[in-house]
Order: C-alpha cells, then structure tokens, then sequence
C-alpha cells in the first residue's frame, strides 16, 4: 500500500471509530420549524428527570435543542437533597452549553430543596422567589421569576389538591407580578404547571391579569395525553406581542417524550417588539 493510501485509510478508520455510539442528530427539527426572528419559549413539567429512567437530564437537553429553546420553564426540580445529590437545573443548564439559570426552592426536601426554575442563555438581569401561599393545599408551591434584556419570564407549579388553595396561589402571582410590572418596557410572560385545565376557577383567575398564548393541546399524561394542565401566558398589560404559533411537541430525534418525562412540552413562539 502506498503511503497515500496508507493515510487515507488511517483517516477513514478513524472517522467511522469516532461515529460509533454517536448516532447523528438534526440541529433542528423540522416537524417544528422555527421562523427567523421569533423567541420560542417551552414549559416544561420534567418530573425531576427521573419518572421513567435514572436521569434524563441528557435526552431533555438533547431534545430542546432540536427544537430551538430559546427559554424554558421548568417545573419538579430537585436540588441537592438524597433523592437527587445534584442540582437539576444547573445540571440542565450546563447540558444547553452553559445556559444561565435561576432554582426557585418551592420547599425543603430530604436535606436539600424541591422547586421550579428558569434557564436562559442570555444574562439574568434580576430574579426573585414568590413563595405561593399553602392554604389546604398538599406542599408548599412557588414562582420564580427572572428578567433578560429582552423579556421577563416567570415559572410556577401550583397545588393540585384544593381548588380555592390554588386560586388563592394564583391570585398571589397575579397581584405580585401586575404591580412589578404594570409600567415595564418589556414583555413578562408566565409558564408553569398549573394543576388545573382551560375552564377551572384558577385560569379564570390567572386569565384577569395574563392571555393565554400556548395552545390548548393536551400535555398530561406523556403517554396518554388527556388533559391540558400546562400553559404560557403573557401579561396584558405589558408590552404587545405577536404570537407566531404554539405546539406539543411529540416528534424527536434526540429523546422519546414518554420516557423523558409524565408530562409533554408545550411551547409558543413570539416575536418581540
């Protein structure tokens, strides 16, 4: 064999060992595309990663980036406690090549924390917890909201047992979030699991202050959707946005929803102004 052969078949052998165990994935996915311009924001009820597999922090993040997050809401995180040693969204943020993100503790769980997040590329400008009132509810639920140099975004989980306990916590983020921003130059949306579907007493609660922009497709359970509980919403009184579209998105590559986690994604896409 000659010495340019010798090389090339060197370079070949190379290449094919380097691809094996690293099936190749779209950069986007285009059963969602996504028109230039447009900010995709994803709601997102991981289950702290672990409802059907160990972790599924890897297959998440490879999942989002098919579809081109540009912001997600998440909610059941676990930080630090013995359920979970590490801190989920940090975990995740680093997985979306080093996103920042913002851990809202919704209460303390076995020696560490339990809560929702937001995780962004761009830089968090400023961030705080709203701790949501109890009630009779089951656990104690929060919101934690943070500001980019584009847009505010706010997530939340809200209780599931009481339907009153829940409007009350609704009512909480209506009054908290309204007066921050009644007078912001920017667009604030709000996303989370709201525990409650279209037509109950808490999304007419939460309806007085935000629009619904996501669609209305069911997101609970992942493999069997039958109730749409998830929802992104952006207050009315802020600055107007144009909705582009909204999906649940089924179709991956890169992860299989029904193993990732009990609940499916849901996203809006919106162009800023």
């Amino acid at each position: 064999m000659t010495n340019t052969r010798l090389v090339c078949a060197l370079l070949i052998a190379a290449f094919l060992c380097g691809c094996v165990g690293k099936p190749s994935r779209p950069s986007s996915n285009p059963a969602y595309p996504k028109a230039k311009g447009v900010t995709r924001i994803v709601q997102y009820n991981v289950g702290v990663f672990s409802k059907e597999i160990e972790n599924s922090i890897p297959m998440v993040a490879a999942m989002m980036r098919e579809i081109g997050a540009d912001a997600m809401s998440l909610n059941e995180l676990d930080s630090c406690n013995t359920r979970h040693p590490n801190n989920q969204l940090a975990d995740l943020a680093v997985a979306m090549d080093g996103w920042k993100y913002k851990f809202g503790r919704a209460m303390p769980f076995r020696e560490g924390a339990y809560g929702v997040g937001v995780t962004v590329p761009e830089d968090i400008l400023e961030s705080f917890i709203i701790p949501l009132p109890k009630g009779n509810g089951l656990e104690p639920r929060a919101c934690v909201v943070v500001e980019t140099p584009g847009y505010v975004l706010a997530s939340t989980h809200l209780d599931y047992r009481d339907e009153p306990s829940i409007v009350i916590q609704a009512k909480t983020i209506n009054e908290t979030l309204a007066a921050k921003y009644s007078a912001s130059k920017k667009s604030v949306f709000l996303a989370g699991d709201m525990n409650s579907t279209p037509n109950s007493a808490v999304l007419k609660e939460l309806e007085k202050k935000w629009e619904v922009i996501s669609c209305r497709k069911n997101t609970f359970s992942a493999e069997n959707p039958h109730e749409c509980i998830d929802f992104i919403m952006v207050l009315k009184d802020g600055p107007k946005v144009k909705i582009v579209g909204s999906e649940v998105p089924l179709e991956f590559a890169g992860g299989e929803v029904a193993v990732a986690s009990d609940h499916l994604p849901i996203f809006v896409d919106v162009k800023l102004r």
